[in-house]
C-alpha cells in the first residue's frame, strides 16, 4: 500500500518513484477538480492505460458494518475529495473466510467476512490518497469519531498488468 497526500511537498518526488500508470493516476487526482465532478463510473485513459474512474458520494459508517475487500486485476487508488474518513488495511494471507467473491466480474472485488485480524488504521483528509495492491485487504469509508458523515470519494482503478511493464 502507498499512502500520501497530493498537497505534500514530496508529492512530485513520490510520483517519480512509481510506475507510470500509477503516477499518472495520482497526477490526474491532483490536477482535476473532482469536488464538482459528476458522480458515476467512467472510462479514463491515462497514457497507455485504460483505467476506470469512479466519483462517489457516500456516507461513512461504523467499522463493524463494513466488510474487508480486495481486488486482483486493478490497483485501487482511493482519493478523498471532500470530508474525512478512516480506513483499515492488512496483508492478505489467504486465511480469511470469503463472504462474497465477485473477482471474475466487472467489479473485480472480493469481500471477506469480518474476523479478529489485526488491522492498521489510516485517516483521510481532503487530498489524501491510498493505493491498494492485490495483497492489501482494505476497509474504506469508516466514520471518524463514530459519527457518520458525507464524503466524496474518488477511485481510480489502474490495471496492475500495466504497472508490470
Amino acid at each position: 500500500m502507498i499512502f500520501g497526500n497530493v498537497n505534500n511537498e514530496f508529492f512530485a518526488t513520490q510520483c517519480k518513484l512509481l510506475p507510470k500508470p500509477l503516477a499518472a493516476a495520482l497526477s490526474f487526482l491532483k490536477s482535476t477538480d473532482l469536488v464538482n465532478a459528476k458522480t458515476g463510473k467512467f472510462e479514463l485513459k491515462l497514457g497507455d492505460s485504460d483505467c476506470i474512474l469512479q466519483v462517489l458520494d457516500l456516507n461513512t459508517s461504523p467499522r463493524e458494518g463494513l466488510r474487508p475487500e480486495i481486488h486482483r486485476k486493478y490497483i485501487d487508488v482511493q482519493f478523498l475529495a471532500a470530508g474525512t474518513e478512516k480506513a483499515t488495511f492488512f496483508n492478505d494471507d489467504n486465511t480469511l473466510e470469503v463472504d462474497e467473491d465477485l473477482l471474475n466480474t466487472e467489479r473485480d472485488i472480493l469481500f471477506y467476512k469480518n474476523s479478529d485480524t489485526k488491522e492498521s488504521t489510516i485517516y483521510f483528509t481532503v487530498g489524501t490518497f491510498a493505493c491498494y495492491f492485490p495483497w492489501d485487504v482494505h476497509v474504506p469509508a469508516i466514520c471518524v469519531n463514530e459519527i457518520s458523515s458525507p464524503i466524496r470519494k474518488i477511485v481510480i482503478k489502474v490495471p496492475i498488468k500495466d504497472c508490470l511493464e
